[in-house]
């Protein structure tokens, strides 16, 4: 899925929609340290109230929302896994029965907390529905269009959310006209911050993938729920393939380098970046060695050659058919830090500043076009 796909589900999930229609709701209430269910209950969505929909329904949208590879992760399910959870999630779509339904759904929890042990209680919820997508937008003169022709599939989706204890607090009594103390003893369930979730199946443009899971990691995805939870291959976070494509570049140009290079190497990737983006095409751009020697090589790098950078990528992925992502390398910004002074700069940029020394001082020289004002006051211009 791309961050189209993604956004275009997230924001069907609101009150009332015909375009996504949950069907049911599960939540399972299990107890810290020993992973006892203490409580479920499966019902219609549209059975709960309004403001408890509501909850939920923003709840389903943070197990959507965040960067992909850095908390949202396409997974792929590994092939011939025992009692594997994609056949469970497969069924579990397929079944008209809503007793069967729970039962799917409970094996999945079993699976949650076989190995993993939280400090506090936690509930987990299950959600499967139908979404619908127009096949192409609405043509005002023709009126054609629209909701004529809709794409529709099953899913299901399912966030993992902490509860919290109640705070003591004072209240103010409006009837009685007297402050007392708050006697709430029921945990709060915290859903605007799921520690994990996914979404079955992956959607890519208009069809259902079943081979692939989007995976919610929270601030920091697990490896264990990937492999023994989900059953799906493991991943690379985006943070691994900007580290290791740092360590390549320094490998082949040293640890100095000018930041014209830097810049040029920047705005390259962001050209295969944005020509992606503009051939719609479904699959994002990947770099392998080849493509990060030309990379190299047009940024005006010296001594670049194949068996340098094939070396360089093999020392550090230890696999010569490895490819990085480059949305995952380009960063949004470039932040330099001093004693004097923090910048924060687009990448491509980085043409317009120089490191030089200036009467035996090292100096930030950057080149701007515009007039610099501090607290109102136009600085004057020196002349070197």
């Amino acid at each position: 899925m791309n961050k189209n796909d993604i956004a275009n589900i997230r924001k069907q999930f609101k009150l009332d929609n015909y375009l996504l229609k949950i069907r049911e709701i599960f939540n399972v209430y299990v107890k810290k340290e020993s992973g006892e269910i203490y409580h479920q209950i499966s019902q219609p969505f549209q059975m709960l109230e309004q403001e408890a929909q509501e909850l939920f329904l923003t709840n389903f949208k943070k197990v959507l929302t965040g960067q992909l590879d850095a908390k949202l992760f396409e997974l792929k399910f590994q092939r011939d896994v025992e009692d594997s959870t994609q056949m469970i999630l497969f069924d579990g779509i397929q079944t008209d029965s809503p007793d069967e339904w729970q039962e799917y759904m409970l094996k999945i929890v079993e699976k949650m907390f076989a190995h993993a042990v939280y400090e506090f209680d936690t509930v987990v919820t299950f959600i499967r529905g139908e979404y619908q997508k127009p096949s192409k937008k609405r043509n005002a003169d023709s009126e054609e269009g629209g909701d004529d022709e809709v794409y529709s599939s099953e899913f299901i989706l399912c966030s993992l959310n902490k509860t919290d204890q109640p705070k003591k607090a004072l209240l103010f009594d409006y009837i009685e006209k007297e402050f007392k103390p708050n006697h709430a003893v029921d945990p709060i369930i915290n859903l605007t911050s799921p520690l994990t979730g996914f979404l079955f199946p992956a959607f890519n443009e208009n069809s259902a993938d079943v081979n692939h899971i989007l995976y919610h990691g929270g601030n920091q995805p697990s490896a264990s729920f990937i492999e023994e939870v989900l059953n799906c291959e493991e991943i690379i976070t985006a943070e691994e393939d900007k580290d290791s494509f740092e360590q390549i570049l320094k490998i082949v140009m040293g640890d100095e380098v000018d930041s014209k290079v830097i810049s040029n190497v920047y705005e390259e990737i962001d050209k295969i970046v944005q020509e992606n983006a503009e051939s719609e095409e479904v699959e994002a751009p990947m770099l392998d060695s080849r493509d990060i020697e030309r990379i190299l090589e047009v940024s005006g790098v010296d001594d670049v050659d194949t068996a340098k950078v094939e070396h360089a990528f093999k020392s550090v992925v230890d696999d010569a058919n490895y490819e990085i992502k480059a949305t995952n390398v380009l960063p949004k910004s470039i932040k330099i830090n001093t004693k004097v002074a923090d910048l924060s700069i687009d990448p491509t940029e980085l043409k317009n500043i120089q490191y030089i020394t200036y009467n035996g001082k090292r100096c930030l020289l950057i080149e701007i076009d515009e007039d610099v004002v501090v607290e109102g006051f136009k600085l004057e211009t020196r002349t070197l």
